[in-house]
């Protein structure tokens, strides 16, 4: 099978950090895995984070990429979600082969039905995206959907990128007033037609800008938390709560957050399929759920640019365009 590989961990301009070659195709699926011949890719900042430069060497070509688009091909004798032929969408498990490739094996629990309403580009924006801002807005936050949380307001930092696409939306359908941040004029009008009720300069601006607009029971940080984190304990509301998704590279003054009773969470979409969590399902239905919703209408889809065909060359200029930090929406690659 055709695939889009590494063995060394190079700066993106390198034309070795990322490679096409012919693999094998992977063997028959077991237990809950499906067997997914790939269409369609999105990439995702944690792309390029896992191929960022170490001193490391790969004995065996890595294959990278945890958001796709496919055909069930063949399902393991304890399936029972999927059966060949079925269209579906996913992120996939950090642990194993990522979707670079013509053909993934992937457990049943973590994958949902593709949106029938959207083409395979515009369905493989979603899968990453949407588990990582469902799971930090419901399940980090406990904010419930059933309106009960209406008028209250969610800040957003990073409101025009893949997480943050998602998140305004998820947050209008529970009743939320949102305020996001943008650095540009056109990210900012992203987020406005995407449902943002206030859009907000970030960077060294976003403290006093935010005041304006708060009080914050609800903060969720889709970038860089150590330039936000003094920032954020300001800003949130006396028992909010705050969720973040980038990892910190430094010691923070947690003690910040004792006098509000305030709570910091963590989210990583890929926590439950690396530990096989009980409720390793839960993304099954939750996928399902955001299919059922952009079917109705409810939600869009959050593609930004599509690059091409999967092959390694435009795989490296979508790495190169995320590490750049100026990217709309979501990077997509359709076909071989």
């Amino acid at each position: 099978m055709r695939a889009v590989a590494l063995t060394q961990y190079l700066p993106i301009n390198h034309p070795e950090a990322l490679f096409d070659i012919e693999l094998p195709k992977p063997a028959a699926p077991q237990g809950r895995d499906l067997l997914v011949r790939i269409s369609a890719i999105a990439v995702n900042p944690v792309d390029y984070k896992v191929r960022a430069p170490k001193d490391k060497v790969e004995s065996s070509p890595r294959i990278l990429g945890w958001d796709a688009v496919g055909i069930v091909e063949a399902v393991g004798s304890d399936c029972r979600l999927f059966q060949p032929g079925d269209r579906v969408y996913y992120a996939g498990d950090i642990t194993r082969p990522g979707c670079n490739a013509e053909y993934q094996l992937v457990d049943e629990r973590i994958v949902g039905r593709a949106p029938a309403s959207l083409d395979d580009a515009q369905a493989a924006a979603l899968p990453l995206t949407a588990i990582t801002a469902w799971e930090a807005l419901f399940d980090r936050l406990a904010i419930h959907r059933d309106g009960s949380a209406a008028g209250k307001t969610l800040l957003i930092i990073g409101g025009a990128g893949g997480v943050g696409s998602i998140a305004i939306q998820l947050a209008k359908l529970a009743g939320l007033r949102v305020v996001a941040t943008a650095s540009r004029p056109e990210s900012a009008d992203w987020c406005r037609a995407l449902g943002a009720d206030v859009v907000i300069e970030h960077g060294a601006a976003l403290l006093a800008a935010a005041k304006a607009h708060g009080p914050y029971p609800y903060i969720f940080c889709t970038s860089d938390t150590d330039s936000y984190f003094a920032a954020m304990s300001e800003l949130v509301a006396p028992q909010g709560k705050i969720v973040t998704i980038v990892e910190a590279s430094q010691p923070h003054p947690i003690e910040l957050l004792k006098a509000k009773s305030a709570s910091l969470h963590w989210e990583m979409m890929f926590t439950r399929s690396m530990f096989q969590t009980e409720d390793m399902q839960a993304q099954h239905a939750l996928l399902n759920e955001v299919a059922a919703l952009i079917d109705a209408g409810q939600l869009r889809t959050t593609l930004g640019e599509v690059l091409g065909t999967i092959n390694a060359a435009n795989l490296r200029r979508a790495h190169a365009q995320l590490e750049a930090g100026r990217t709309i929406g979501k990077l997509v690659l359709a076909g071989f």
